[in-house]
């Protein structure tokens, strides 16, 4: 009997996440899947080397009864896999590779990977033979109908989010649930499919906010600020001219909108998008986050608090974070994603979500605003996996600070998008042998050192991603320096 998608997902269990002592752990099959737009992958340099992001699930396998299939779309190096599994502590690297199976596609065409398996029921097969039957389940980065299908064509349930809940995740779905927990947020439009309902939008909001110098314009399914632009108000001297003349000119700024996203108005009638007023003011402006995660059965756990880094023509664009988010507002962050969390489980969400912010300091107060919700893995998702897994630590709910066995606070600087031209050509095995003679390599003993990701994208495309981790934020960002620093003498 082939059971539906959502039959499947009714196979999970509380205990799916557990790897402890005496435990029998789950199979994972890691599938971690870019289910986005062309448009959107195509602004992504090296975009399907970002399947090595969920490596850090591996971390899992510590569990010594712990077993994993992992997929990517091109064959993964062995060194890639083992600079993951050295991690390990306690465990040996055979120990870890005798419960570890990896298949791939040999496909690296810009698609969603579900796609390309969908395509191979040779493979499919060979996967299933792999799993256990009613103790397995899927692990995706974020979750469409190509997933789904791929769940049934598995008869895997799906550790991910219904994809019938996924407008939750968009612009205008989070602004509704902002409203819904009572979180402040920026004045803005409700959701338009048109260029004139755009124009008419970015009026209305003028007529509330009259002195606004600056407003957002955002696709309603834009992800790492790539489907969001601004829009200057205060060059087009609105308030001194006819109503005809506002609208010409406002009309003219849309269409020259600098917007990251190609194609953004075809876009537009297909998904939607809206526009708010851009935030400003303050002695401090950052833009905070927290994390967390919906357990089967419906537990919210709050795992994190980030700063982030943004960046791009628009200052929108997610560049990397530092961990955790400031002590000044970190509680009410974790608030924050503890009532996002219970509504999104009401609707019956699962897995990891994260609530956007942004933070303003006017004296000794702090302003702090939701500004969207992401019902997906993302850029702050694997770093925080290594510091958890590396470290055995915990996070303190009374302080939200991140404190290891010994007691120490934890602190790290990540980023996917260390980027230079000199880093063409190196290959991963120069990359640890260079970090290895500066002793930059994380160190348990000491509590820090860097761990790096995206090697895959390394030669090609001189691109790389790394978490640098200290026992206090100062030493941290010294690590960082000294990592990018080595790196770039080669």
């Amino acid at each position: 009997m082939t059971l539906s998608f959502q039959d499947l997902q009714r196979q999970l269990q509380p205990d799916i996440a557990q790897v402890g002592p005496g435990s029998d752990p789950w199979d994972v099959l890691v599938m971690p899947s870019l289910n986005v737009s062309r448009e959107q992958m195509a602004l992504v340099e090296g975009a399907h080397h970002y399947e090595e992001r969920q490596l850090f699930e591996l971390i899992r396998l510590r569990q010594p009864r712990a077993r994993m299939v992992f997929v990517t779309s091109k064959l993964l190096p062995d060194l890639v896999v083992d600079s993951v599994l050295e991690l390990l502590q306690g465990v040996p690297i055979s120990h870890a590779r005798q419960r570890l199976q990896l298949f791939d596609t040999d496909d690296a065409s810009p698609r969603p990977l579900a796609a390309k398996l969908l395509e191979r029921p040779r493979l499919l097969s060979r996967i299933r033979d792999s799993l256990r039957p009613g103790r397995s389940y899927l692990s995706c980065y974020n979750v469409g109908d190509l997933e789904c299908r791929l769940s049934e064509a598995l008869q895997l349930p799906l550790m991910g989010c219904d994809p019938q809940l996924s407008s939750w995740g968009h612009k205008a779905g989070g602004r509704a649930l902002f409203r819904r927990c009572g979180l402040p947020h920026p004045d803005g439009s409700e959701l338009v499919f048109s260029f004139d309902g755009l124009l008419d939008a970015c009026l209305d909001l003028l007529e509330r906010k009259p002195g606004l110098r600056r407003a957002v314009v955002k696709l309603n399914q834009g992800f790492s600020g790539e489907g969001n632009a601004r829009l200057e108000l205060e060059p087009l001297q609105l308030h001194d001219c006819s109503p005809q003349e506002r609208r010409d000119r406002l009309r003219l700024a849309l269409e020259t909108l600098p917007m990251p996203a190609a194609g953004w108005r075809s876009q537009l009638q297909d998904q939607g998008a809206l526009v708010e007023e851009w935030l400003e003011g303050g002695e401090a402006i950052s833009s905070p986050s927290v994390q967390g995660v919906i357990h089967p059965g419906g537990r919210v756990e709050v795992l994190s608090t980030h700063e982030q880094h943004l960046g791009g023509e628009s200052g929108q664009v997610y560049l990397g974070c530092q961990f955790p988010a400031d002590p000044a507002y970190r509680l009410e962050l974790q608030r924050w994603g503890q009532a996002v969390g219970e509504a999104l489980a009401a609707l019956g969400a699962l897995d990891h979500f994260s609530v956007d912010g942004l933070a303003r300091r006017f004296g000794d107060r702090w302003d702090l605003q939701a500004i969207e919700i992401n019902l997906r893995k993302g850029g702050t998702t694997h770093p925080h996996q290594v510091l958890r897994f590396l470290s055995n630590g915990h996070m303190d709910a009374t302080t939200g600070a991140f404190l290891s066995p010994q007691g120490s606070e934890l602190h790290y600087l990540a980023t996917d998008n260390f980027m230079h031209p000199q880093l063409r050509g190196l290959l991963p095995m120069d990359l640890i042998d260079a970090v290895a003679e500066a002793g930059l390599h994380y160190d348990a003993l000491k509590e820090s050192g860097s761990v790096f990701h995206l090697l895959g994208c390394l030669s090609e495309h001189g691109k790389l991603g790394m978490t640098c981790i200290g026992t206090t934020l100062a030493e941290a960002r010294e690590v960082d320096a000294r990592t990018r620093a080595r790196l770039l003498e080669m």
